[in-house]
């Protein structure tokens, strides 16, 4: 079993942590930011100071913050990562960040000595929970075959990509799909319900055919029941679809659709609602009609 440093502890790195530490995997946490979580504390993760004492003591440190200044922060501040690290050790950020900075990031560890992947996920808290994770790397072959073990105790779809900066890139991607899909099911059921239909029966109608998926499984339910505590928040999808945004700038690319449901997401954060589920972005649709799918 490995020795792992875990780096942010929340809605995500929480169920994480719990299952690498279910799996038999020593976890070593720090406390610069918040209190040792008690659920790994009695599990035996051991809480030091900062992010320096993490890495000395793991071969592994696993990175999950919600930014790309939180995970630079982390790994070169003072008493950061960078300076407890060396040769034989593995830093994995899983943070969805810049793929452009996770470059400059993973050539400034490798300068110690250690390797680096950028390995973020998708599936959200419930499979963070579950173990069902996908996980989305770049990085060296070698330093990949080291980590996977710790990737298959957290997910089941596990593919490296490519080089540093490319697991990052499959997860802006990701992120794309994901906003557009909630987008296109949010207006479906907006359409239906406006247009006199129960949403709910459109939605058990629309399951099995061709416009099936997890979207309209999962987050369609949370529209129809109103149910938005935030297993993804707004603000972080607004976030990834920035780094969407940027990065086509930067290509010399459009992508409309993407742009169109950042405005839709900017429209909740304008009524209130950074903090909730992305799947409220049918609230933003719903603003803008002065309509409720919800009776």
């Amino acid at each position: 079993m490995a020795k792992i440093g875990f780096i942010g502890t929340g809605i995500m790195g929480l169920p994480m942590a719990l299952n690498l530490q279910k799996a038999g995997h020593d976890i070593f946490i720090s406390t610069h930011h918040d209190a040792a979580p008690a659920a790994l504390v009695e599990g035996g993760a051991v809480a030091l100071a900062n992010p320096k004492e993490v890495a000395q003591e793991a071969e592994f440190i696993i990175v999950m913050v919600p930014d790309t200044p939180h995970v630079e922060d982390v790994l070169f501040r003072e008493n950061g990562v960078a300076e407890g690290v060396g040769a034989g050790k593995v830093v994995i950020d899983m943070s969805s960040i810049s793929p452009t900075a996770t470059k400059q990031f993973a050539e400034k560890i490798k300068a110690t000595g250690a390797a680096y992947l950028d390995a973020p996920v998708s599936g959200g808290e419930v499979g963070a929970k579950a173990a069902t994770l996908s996980i989305m790397v770049g990085g060296c072959p070698n330093a990949f075959e080291r980590a996977l073990p710790l990737f298959q105790a957290m997910g089941k779809n596990i593919t490296r990509v490519g080089g540093n900066g490319d697991g990052q890139t499959a997860k802006v991607a990701n992120q794309i799909i994901v906003a557009l899909n909630i987008q296109a099911v949010a207006e479906a059921l907006l359409f239906a319900a406006k247009n006199g239909a129960d949403p709910a029966k459109v939605r058990e109608a629309l399951m099995g055919g061709f416009a099936g998926s997890k979207i309209l499984e999962v987050h369609g339910e949370r529209m129809i029941k109103g149910t938005f505590d935030p297993g993804f928040r707004i603000s972080l999808h607004q976030k990834d679809l920035n780094l969407a945004l940027n990065g086509a700038r930067e290509l010399g690319l459009n992508l409309p659709n993407t742009a169109n449901a950042q405005q839709v997401f900017s429209t909740c954060a304008a009524i209130g609602g950074s903090g909730w589920d992305h799947s409220a972005l049918i609230k933003g649709l719903e603003h803008m009609a002065n309509f409720s799918i919800r009776k």
